[in-house]
């Protein structure tokens, strides 16, 4: 399992606490206090960040959206919001999951783990094996399932992994109308409450940007009024 982690959180209590549960499991961790330093600390090499949300200076979405200027890795925001309105902000930033402080951490351990077994890096390097894994096609759409690899016609595109995984799940079925609740349950592997549709609504928002030609029309992932989702 790659295990580059940084860390980009102001409190230096917690900063520290997590390093060291961290580098105990035995993974690689980056510091930084602010989200100027974490930008500056964000490398290719970085598998998995660590976002608290209410920061001095650059705030943790404003750094959440820089970061998916230029990287696609998973980010595990903190904050100590727990409202509905709040995860949805964080979501459409760009994060990949959500943690309330105060946390234990076993949960954020979990969380890790969870988000880093999920994801694979997206590397060019491995479109020369490409050809060796299965593909799925629909529309203009292909996926390699063995390199968590996207194409729209000849384009590779970056998604996050909850939005690969989206993805992925209706291509797999693609005579199934998913309700919300099938996916959420489907990808977040935990049970449905009602205010997890939103959640759901806010992914499939930020997929259809990259995959639909027109996202105000969209002709791929088509919404069943009523019922849910499914292919075009």
């Amino acid at each position: 399992m790659n295990n580059n982690v940084l860390i980009i959180e102001d409190d230096k209590d917690i900063r520290e606490g997590i390093r060291i549960l961290l580098e105990g499991e035995g993974f690689l961790v980056e510091e930084a206090p602010n989200g100027r330093e974490g930008l500056r600390k964000l490398s290719p090499k970085t598998n998995l960040v660590i976002l608290d949300i209410m920061m001095p200076g650059i705030s943790g979405l404003k750094t959440c959206e820089e970061i998916r200027k230029v990287s696609y890795v998973p980010i595990l925001f903190l904050t100590a919001k727990s409202k509905e309105s709040d995860k949805l902000i964080g979501f459409m930033a760009g994060a990949d999951d959500y943690l309330i402080k105060p946390f234990s951490y076993a949960e954020l351990f979990a969380r890790v783990k969870a988000l880093l077994r999920r994801h694979q890096v997206y590397d060019k390097e491995t479109l020369q094996n490409a050809a060796d894994g299965e593909w799925i096609e629909k529309h203009r759409i292909r996926i390699n399932t063995s390199h968590n690899m996207v194409f729209l016609q000849d384009d590779e595109i970056q998604l996050t992994e909850i939005e690969y995984k989206l993805l992925l799940l209706m291509m797999q079925y693609p005579t199934k109308t998913f309700s919300i609740q099938n996916l959420y349950e489907s990808i977040w592997e935990e049970p449905f409450l009602s205010s997890s549709a939103n959640t759901i609504m806010v992914h499939i928002r930020n997929l259809r940007t990259k995959i639909e030609e027109n996202p105000q029309k969209p002709k791929i992932i088509q919404t069943v009024w009523g019922k849910g989702y499914r292919l075009g």
